[in-house]
């Protein structure tokens, strides 16, 4: 008996075809989101061991410097206090991360945030002075990301030290660094208790209109906060009294890269 074979073919449908097209095109949109919210994890986690190295090194740099701060000490011994008397004190930010380059095991990797489009300089200043010639490579602040809270201390645990530059004036997010230009010119801030501030849309915030950033504090210890978190918690527990010359306005300083 001769059996009768029907061909069938192995080939998919339009409709099969269309089903497969956007079942792969969702599990590659489930995979970018996966991926993108895991590097952005990742880029946070660095940033704030970022900060939290900063936070050591300075500890580091006082105890070599009677319990002063880089931005407490004078220039006469390693420090950059007298830069502070500047009406505008930004341009000198970078300076305050050359001076610790030796608490910072020489890598200049921990002053930039891997969220920042700003790249790491290549190398630290040779001695940590404005003057150095030689292999100079981080010299101005466009290889810095955070910003320095020249009035904290350690007396205020939970005064600010440091951050993320992409803090911005008003409640309403900018889409670049606010305070910090694009130019690297840095900025001199003061802020009080009840100033209007968010986190720009850069960095940790990627487009979020709730606004995410990192700061340092005086102990060493760091935080993620949201724009509304860091108004209503933190800045009001900034330590008061600033460093402008000739102002007896209370507040709190942030020096700008």
């Amino acid at each position: 008996m001769t059996r009768d074979y029907k061909r069938t073919s192995a080939g998919f449908t339009r409709m099969e075809l269309a089903v497969v097209i956007l079942v792969v095109a969702t599990l590659g949109t489930l995979v970018f989101f996966v991926l993108r919210d895991t590097r952005r994890l990742a880029w946070g986690m660095n940033c704030m061991n970022n900060q939290k190295s900063l936070g050591v090194s300075y500890r580091l740099w006082a105890q070599d410097h009677f319990d002063l701060m880089p931005f407490q000490e004078s220039t006469n011994f390693g420090g950059w206090s007298e830069l502070l008397t500047k009406t505008n004190a930004g341009q000198y930010c970078w300076t305050n991360f050359a001076i610790m380059r030796d608490f910072l095991g020489d890598s200049p990797k921990f002053t930039v945030c891997p969220a920042d489009k700003r790249k790491p300089a290549a190398n630290f200043i040779v001695k940590g002075t404005t003057n150095d010639t030689g292999n100079a490579a981080l010299k101005d602040n466009t290889t810095v990301s955070y910003f320095v809270g020249v009035t904290s201390s350690d007396l205020y645990p939970q005064s600010i030290l440091g951050g993320d530059r992409n803090l911005d004036p008003g409640l309403i997010p900018d889409a670049n660094y606010g305070f910090s230009p694009s130019d690297g010119r840095g900025n001199d801030v003061t802020l009080y208790t009840n100033s209007p501030v968010c986190w720009s849309l850069k960095m940790h915030s990627h487009g979020n209109l709730a606004g995410f950033g990192n700061i340092l504090l005086g102990d060493g210890s760091g935080q993620e906060l949201t724009s509304l978190s860091f108004r209503s918690d933190w800045i009001v527990n900034a330590s008061t009294g600033t460093n402008f010359t000739g102002t007896n306005q209370p507040g709190f300083r942030l020096i700008f890269p």
